[in-house]
């Protein structure tokens, strides 16, 4: 009893927490506990800001400068302040560029993310062997170098050598399509580059939306069908509503894929013909590197990361709603 005593009187009398009131000890441990994640993240935040900070900085700073090939060599830059946005602002081609570049994004998202929904609901029903072909071929559509598929689907619709022109010549329905040019307007062209897009961008979304479809509880779209509910309204009222986050990321993440996306464009076409394939990436390298007017082309980089961000705030928002309800 004695020695009980003593100790609790020693706790009260040591230094630290031991002298603080119940409450507000309870307080700094509440604190302690909701920190100890941010704190676990710090490192990581630290490295990402100094690799990408760095070239953002750089970007910007280049954007406020006239820098052609001769101030790049000498390195004597010119301070011309917003005078490369306002200069890219009223340029028409820029416009154009800018406006063919989102419906470019809106089609390639739309169908990707449609299609994604139908292939993984198609994984959900089909049997086990044909599920494993055709996630095997998925896969190998997915694993495929963006370079690699941007030159198969040049041969595939080679006005000579191609397959597609052999495989609709042959089976006659639609006339002979030997020796038809699939690239000589951008909207035929930009079909075949949307193809390429999507069809290497599939496996992704339907990957990953099976999984949430097989992480709803299988009780539910049973009980749903004892209710006498069709298996579109199954579902409009138990899948989607389940997938609606996931679905909210990968469009979230399509957008900045499909907004960005440089190799496919420029290895089918180099923006042509005619230039009518351009889009605001590719338009930023021949700007940089053909007219070899690298302020400009960082005035063009620095406007697409701000268009981007205007298209996903809203979007981010709307996305930690769904979270927040769910």
């Amino acid at each position: 009893m004695i020695g009980s005593t003593t100790r609790a009187k020693a706790r009260r009398d040591a230094p630290g927490l031991a002298g603080v009131p119940s409450r507000r000890r309870s307080r700094l441990s509440r604190l302690a506990g909701q920190s100890l994640p941010y704190v676990a993240l710090l490192p990581a935040l630290v490295t990402f800001v100094l690799l990408l900070g760095y070239p953002v900085l750089l970007v910007i700073e280049m954007s406020l400068q006239h820098i052609g090939l001769r101030e790049l060599i000498s390195g004597a830059t010119t301070w011309v302040g917003l005078d490369n946005f306002a200069a890219i602002l009223a340029d028409r081609q820029f416009v154009a560029v800018t406006i063919r570049t989102f419906v470019f994004m809106a089609v390639n998202v739309a169908l990707t993310v449609v299609l994604g929904t139908l292939v993984a609901l198609l994984l959900d029903r089909i049997a086990r062997i044909p599920r494993l072909i055709l996630s095997a071929a998925m896969v190998l559509a997915w694993a495929m170098p963006a370079l690699t598929g941007s030159v198969v689907f040049q041969w595939l619709f080679d006005s000579k050598l191609g397959v597609v022109n052999w495989a609709l010549s042959s089976v006659g329905i639609f006339g002979s399509w030997l020796n038809h040019s699939w690239f000589d307007t951008g909207l035929s062209t930009f079909g075949i580059i949307t193809l390429l897009i999507v069809w290497q961008a599939i496996p992704f979304v339907a990957f990953s939306l099976y999984g949430g479809i097989l992480a709803i509880p299988h009780e539910l779209t049973e009980a749903a069908k004892v209710d006498g509910a069709s298996d579109r309204q199954v579902f409009r009222h138990v899948i989607l509503p389940g997938l609606r986050p996931l679905l909210m990321m990968l469009a979230f993440l399509s957008i900045i894929w499909d907004f960005k996306v440089f190799t496919q464009v420029f290895t089918i076409r180099q923006g042509g013909p005619d230039g009518q394939t351009i889009t605001l990436s590719i338009f930023a390298y021949i700007t940089g590197l053909s007219q070899s007017r690298f302020g400009i082309a960082a005035a063009v980089s620095v406007v697409m990361v701000v268009l981007l961000l205007l298209v996903l705030i809203p979007y981010i928002r709307r996305m930690l709603r769904t979270q927040e309800d769910v």
